[in-house]
């Protein structure tokens, strides 16, 4: 989401989701011409987005990230930001505690899917913009959530003094990202983007005045194809033939164990 520099997923070669209905997303999506305004497109949900809805599902069934999150901060009766929320799948989750959640998201068709998605709950707006211009005043969140968007360590610096306009004092942020150093998913990760070093990421993060929580979790699909469907939007054509290959041989289950750093800041 309004990556001032090229997603390290994004390995083009890929195809559009046919059109079929998937979780959530029965209606079809209307792809319209892109309305950038400094976002780099994400390969995996603006290219897939009933795959990644198969994701999404998929992702820490188990809550560990969110409960991770409350450790540090809890967001019940206060402003959470959740940025680049694509289809809007956590909004409603956030609202479940939330006095009011805003969704920010750069891409029109993924704005027009989270407008749908939360039509239904009045404290729950969903807006148009980019992590480096945000479309909200100043301190006027409490907490922001953001996952594999933008914030990729070095080059987001932009978006970071963003967070600090918009997020009240007592605030705290939350960016979720792969930890390619551990877990099944990690490895597959390194294989496909050999060039993110981890340690450059932490040096980032830590120079920022960030701090880290690990968190282990996984992927639970219903199927073997569902599974495959989203290894290769993940992954480049390559390596994901590679590591599909490799996971059927072994006979590899639907549940894949996914390692990821949850990194935050108070304000």
């Amino acid at each position: 989401m309004g990556r001032p520099q090229r997603h390290p997923r994004d390995h083009g070669g890929q195809r559009p989701d046919p059109d079929r209905p998937g979780p959530h997303l029965t209606e079809p999506v209307i792809v319209r011409p892109l309305q950038r305004h400094g976002a780099t497109p994400s390969p995996n949900l603006w290219h897939h987005p009933e795959t990644y809805e198969l994701e999404n599902h998929a992702f820490d069934p188990d809550r560990l990230v969110e409960a991770a999150m409350a450790e540090v901060a809890g967001w019940r009766a206060r402003t959470f930001l959740d940025l680049g929320c694509g289809s809007g799948f956590h909004l409603p989750r956030w609202a479940e505690q939330a006095a009011s959640v805003v969704g920010v998201e750069p891409h029109p068709p993924l704005v027009a899917l989270a407008r749908r998605r939360t039509r239904r709950l009045p404290h729950v707006s969903v807006l148009a913009g980019t992590a480096q211009e945000l479309p909200l005043p100043d301190a006027s969140v409490d907490v922001v959530q953001a996952r594999w968007a933008y914030f990729f360590g070095p080059g987001c610096e932009p978006g970071l003094a963003e967070l600090a306009r918009v997020v009240r004092r007592g605030g705290t942020a939350f960016v979720l990202d792969n930890d390619a150093t551990r877990s099944t998913f990690g490895g597959w990760f390194r294989r496909g983007f050999p060039t993110v070093d981890p340690d450059e990421v932490e040096r980032f993060w830590s120079g920022q005045g960030w701090q880290r929580t690990p968190v282990l979790t996984r992927w639970s699909f219903d199927s073997l194809a569902d599974l495959e469907a989203v290894v290769r939007i993940e992954l480049p054509t390559a390596v994901a033939e590679q590591v599909w290959s490799e996971w059927t041989a072994a006979g590899g289950g639907t549940e894949v164990d996914y390692a990821v750093n949850l990194w935050w800041r108070h304000y």
